[in-house]
């Protein structure tokens, strides 16, 4: 029930970027906690499945146009190099700051260092 208000939104919001030209100034994340069980329940649903989960990137200067990663047959589990919170974590600071220069200064907070070093960003994404 939420996925054609979320695809309005998402839609609208994209078409008015695009249409200020700021595709490259601002970075829309769209994520979900979890995916959908790949069997149907007994009440004809699907249950919470934290096996994978949706996630749409758009603009901040990322590549555009592609889908990064692919699940099995039956949506379990990835079928490919499996992307985490943490890569997500990194991809986001990397395209927000230079790491390498956040490195070199003092009084950054451990929990933002750990957070852009811990993993790697989505590399086809940068």
């Amino acid at each position: 029930y939420m996925g054609q208000p979320l695809d309005h939104a998402l839609s609208a919001l994209i078409d008015d970027i695009e249409a200020r030209g700021l595709r490259d100034k601002i970075l829309v994340v769209a994520c979900g906690e979890m995916g959908r069980t790949p069997k149907i329940n007994a009440r004809g649903g699907r249950d919470h499945w934290g096996g994978s989960a949706p996630l749409l990137l758009y603009g901040g200067g990322l590549a555009a146009g592609q889908v990064v990663g692919q699940s099995t047959a039956d949506a379990s589990r990835a079928a490919s190099e499996p992307i985490g919170n943490q890569n997500l974590t990194a991809t986001l600071l990397h395209q927000l700051i230079d790491v390498g220069q956040l490195r070199t200064l003092t009084g950054v907070p451990d929990a933002v260092m750990r957070a852009a070093t811990a993993a790697d960003p989505i590399r086809q994404l940068l």
